[in-house]
């Protein structure tokens, strides 16, 4: 199996399951209310910010990915849409779910030959740095998501 796939089928564990952790994004947010994802626990960041910290940068590197420039501002990273109604709130996890799919085909078929050229410019390293990092990026939050989730849980259940 090549580099390219393999760096597929580790990020779709994450976000689907059959990794080391034995869970994943989508289980885990599935039927997370509102409430719960803009719930501020200890003045951390709220699960849906840390989503769309997540999928942010995936959109990211999925744009540099399909030939296009690497812009983004860390600044924006966290400040995710007005969330008013769970279905709002639904149908923005429905396409970050849509759009990991996307990524991993895009990465499945990137030319593993390709993985340590320049990503969006020399400064950022390779591309092969810049998957493997935003996978651990992935990952870290998703740590922080599962750890929140359990409290906000307790606390609704108290």
């Amino acid at each position: 199996m090549n580099l390219s796939v393999q760096l597929s089928d580790h990020f779709q564990d994450i976000y689907f399951g059959k990794n080391w952790t034995a869970t994943n994004c989508k289980d885990t947010l599935a039927g997370l209310s509102l409430e719960h994802a803009l719930a501020r626990v200890e003045g951390l960041n709220t699960i849906a910010s840390l989503v769309h910290h997540i999928n942010y940068y995936v959109a990211l590197q999925l744009r540099v990915l399909q030939g296009g420039p690497l812009e983004g501002s860390d600044k924006l990273s966290f400040t995710h849409p007005e969330f008013k109604t769970q279905e709002e709130w639904d149908n923005y996890l429905k396409g970050i779910f849509e759009q990991a799919i996307v990524f991993s085909e895009v990465l499945a078929s990137f030319p593993p030959e390709n993985l340590e050229d320049a990503f969006g410019g020399s400064k950022y390293g390779s591309y092969y740095k810049n998957i493997k990092g935003m996978i651990e990026h992935v990952y870290y939050h998703f740590g922080q998501i599962v750890i929140l989730k359990k409290i906000l849980e307790q606390k609704t259940s108290a």
